[in-house]
């Protein structure tokens, strides 16, 4: 009789898919350069090292490039969370940490006719399934020149919004931006925001200059000009944002 040969789990077990993150990207709008200090301040002696040492090890603090000599001005806070429940927990957290309310009194305790910002704004997204946790990006050039670009695609409709998110999936754009280099740090979709329905991205860049030729070798891409080019992919978009960011100099990317 021929023996059976036992062949151990871990060669013929399918590797362990990751879990789908969710991202906290907080915009800070302010006018002042004092309010920009407490913003800052708060941020590096406070908040990061507090998410620290809960566990959040990539924390990113970005300031909007296209507004640095105009009045309104915003900063960007996010934060990669492994569930929603996580998001709740933290600030929990937060402000039971003496510690924390010690370091980011300023910010906490400003008065009513001295706000720390002009307003905020909370956005949840939810990882692609395709790109299920955010990574760094792998960047040499010092942080003031790099470029991060943030972009948002508004859709019509639920459907069409759908439509759009499958267009980056399974239609490939994502593997375009991948094969091109834009070293992207995340995919999402918004499911809460005052912009819905839509999806937004991040890719990174040494300098601008970097970031233009890699839009230029997209446009001229034989694959993204058949992609763009499907029927079934048309008028899927109805509008763009696109936010162009440099890292705060203690952001951990």
């Amino acid at each position: 009789m021929m023996a059976l040969m036992i062949i151990p789990q871990f060669l013929w077990a399918k590797p362990k898919k990751e879990k789908q993150e969710f991202y906290q990207l907080t915009v800070y709008h302010y006018t002042t350069v004092d309010q920009e200090k407490i913003l800052d301040d708060y941020f590096q002696q406070a908040l990061i090292p507090s998410l620290h040492e809960m566990g959040v090890r990539s924390v990113g603090v970005f300031k909007a490039i296209a507004n640095d000599t105009s009045t309104n001005k915003s900063m960007y806070v996010f934060i990669p969370v492994k569930s929603l429940n996580r998001i709740d927990e933290i600030n929990s957290k937060l402000m039971k940490n003496e510690k924390f309310r010690s370091a980011g009194k300023e910010y906490l305790n400003v008065q009513y006719n001295a706000p720390a910002y002009t307003r905020m704004e909370t956005i949840i997204l939810k990882a692609f399934v395709l790109s299920p946790v955010m990574k760094f990006p792998k960047l040499a050039s010092p942080k003031n020149q790099r470029v991060y670009e943030l972009r948002s695609y508004e859709s019509a409709s639920e459907a069409i919004f759908r439509n759009k998110v499958h267009m980056f999936k399974e239609g490939g754009e994502m593997d375009i931006f991948t094969r091109l280099n834009f070293n992207p740090v995340f995919y999402g979709e918004v499911i809460a925001g005052s912009q819905m329905p839509n999806l937004m991205y991040m890719t990174t860049f040494e300098s601008r200059t970097e970031r233009d030729a890699h839009w230029d070798a997209f446009g001229s891409d034989p694959a993204w000009k058949q992609l763009s080019s499907l029927p079934e992919y048309k008028n899927n978009v109805s509008h763009i944002d696109v936010t162009f960011l440099c890292p705060a100099d203690y952001s951990d990317f």
